[in-house]
């Protein structure tokens, strides 16, 4: 009885995962930060713990060491990772106190599988030689349930081993095999669960020391967003409420279910002036201290993870094993079915609930990114309007200053006489009216502007006739043109009056010269 999710799926919204497999336990202080103790990683894919410590040089707040139960062959560490939401076995790791400032380190990467390998303890991955025996009975005693059970003594433990495959297969149930031992869990981690499939969620692209911890909350984003400066307030008093400490907000985003992703970082300012982001390391160890998990848990805290990328190494550490439960064949084609393995990274999804998780991330996402384009869309059209806005205005202020032109040109024409009065006429002023004449003859001249003129006239009153047949359509001509048409007019009209005034004096002429012809001829 198998089950496939049906391909990959892509999950846009990173940092909010659940927890790992493994864990593998590093504390160690970051040099040159003062105020910051013991540094606690979380790694991914393995099983068991590895703890390792480092001493804190030039650190100024001083912070008890984390102490950290290691487990065995199949043991692991509460750990806020990517993946599953649980490892095989069982584990805890108990934060330190706090002093006067921020106290250890807990994750990293993906919110918890910073992959990088350190000097082992005793106690680490294959070390309790004495558990492993245990570890190993585990797994005879869930494949003596799948296969073998002696809980009957009959033909019924054949369905009974059917019935445990089925319990396997859903990833829920206990299969009983033995009278004398207790039943095997079955949880949706086993490796026999087919309710399991691989997406790809987005590599992160903030370093540690940028200091990015996510904070996830019970609450709308309407609700935090109105909140947001008494939330900083909060926070502010959780972190121990130091002066020097600024609790900063990178950006809120809306989460399904009324739930709300806060992106905060915390920056630490020196006596000198300087000031310096908090590594989000350093602050992801402090965050979850039980004393401070219970004040942001007041706050309506449900999760917080950090915001960091993976290096080269640990990016390939992590994608050189199959998770935890993930035929490593399905792992290996997963990798070769990356979109984009630059950008995203493939993760398992196991059981219902997972993929119902990462649907509503993706229906959130999908409507995120539709109002992002209804405001694009909006504010392009109101583009348009103001371009077309701005395109009426532009010819209005042409035509503005065509007439502004004009006007000036008259002033100055005028002011240029005035001057000019009582000084006899200059060379150039002479060649300027001869240029003039010109240009006067060549408007008069029949075949050039003065015909164009007249065409436009005889349009004029065919537009003036058709104007009275449809009121409805009305032409104006501007002022300046009707002005020059006048006066064109006018000129014609005093042409025509010289030359009828000169035919009659040359008529009145030949009746002379008529006369004395004839008084001659007489």
């Amino acid at each position: 009885m198998a089950f496939n999710f049906g391909g990959a799926a892509t999950n846009p919204a990173t940092g909010l995962a659940a927890p790992g497999f493994g864990t593998t336990t590093t504390a160690a202080a970051p040099a040159g930060f003062g105020g910051f103790g013991t540094t606690t990683t979380g790694a991914f894919g393995g099983f068991g713990t590895t703890t390792t410590s480092a001493a804190a040089p030039g650190s100024t707040f001083s912070f008890a060491t984390p102490a950290s139960t290691t487990g065995g062959l199949f043991g692991n560490t509460q750990n806020k990772g990517f993946g599953f939401s649980s490892g095989l076995g069982t584990g805890t790791t108990a934060a330190a106190g706090f002093g006067t400032g921020l106290g250890t380190t807990l994750g990293g990467g993906f919110g918890g599988f910073n992959i990088q390998p350190q000097q082992q303890q005793q106690g680490s991955f294959f070390g309790q030689q004495a558990q492993a025996p245990a570890q190993s009975n585990q797994l005879v005693h869930t494949a003596n349930a799948l296969s073998a059970p002696t809980l009957l003594g009959d033909e019924r433990d054949a369905i009974l081993a059917k019935w445990n495959q089925l319990q396997a297969f859903w990833g829920t149930g206990k299969g009983y095999f033995n009278n004398q031992l207790p039943p095997v869990d079955f949880t949706q981690e086993n490796p026999f669960c087919r309710f399991k499939a691989v997406g790809y969620s987005c590599i992160p692209g903030s370093k540690d020391e940028d200091g990015l911890v996510v904070l996830a909350f019970n609450k709308k984003e309407a609700d935090v967003r109105s909140q947001q400066q008494h939330l900083v307030e909060s926070l502010h008093k959780v972190l121990g409420g130091n002066q020097t400490l600024t609790v900063n907000v990178e950006g809120v985003k809306a989460l399904p279910d009324d739930q709300t992703e806060v992106v905060i970082y915390v920056v630490e300012r020196s006596p000198n002036g300087t000031s310096k982001r908090i590594p989000a390391t350093t602050l992801y160890s402090y965050v979850e201290q039980a004393n401070t998990k219970a004040q942001l848990t007041q706050l309506a805290v449900f999760m917080s993870v950090t915001r960091t990328e993976l290096s080269p190494a640990q990016l390939k550490q992590l994608l050189a094993n199959a998770p935890a439960g993930v035929d490593p064949i399905i792992w290996e084609q997963a990798k070769v079915d990356n979109p984009d393995a630059d950008k995203l990274i493939p993760v398992p999804m196991v059981g219902f609930k997972e993929l119902l998780r990462r649907l509503k991330i993706q229906d959130q996402m999908t409507k995120q990114h539709q109002s992002r384009v209804d405001i694009i869309s909006n504010d392009i059209s109101e583009l348009q309007k103001n371009q077309a806005t701005t395109v009426a205005k532009i010819a209005q202020y042409k035509r503005k200053l065509m007439d502004l032109s004009h006007r000036v040109l008259q002033v100055l024409i005028k002011q240029e006489i005035q001057r000019k009065s009582g000084y006899a006429i200059q060379v150039d002023e002479e060649h300027l009216r001869v240029q003039l004449d010109t240009i006067q003859c060549e408007l008069n001249a029949p075949t050039q502007f003065k015909g164009r003129l007249n065409e436009l006239m005889s349009q004029i009153r065919m537009q003036n006739h058709f104007g009275a047949v449809r009121s409805e359509e009305r032409y104006s001509v501007d002022g300046d043109l009707l002005r020059e048409i006048r006066q064109h007019l006018k000129q014609q009209q005093e042409g025509l009056s010289q030359l009828i005034s000169v035919i009659k004096d040359d008529v009145e002429d030949i009746k002379l010269i008529e006369h004395g012809l004839l008084d001659r001829l007489g």
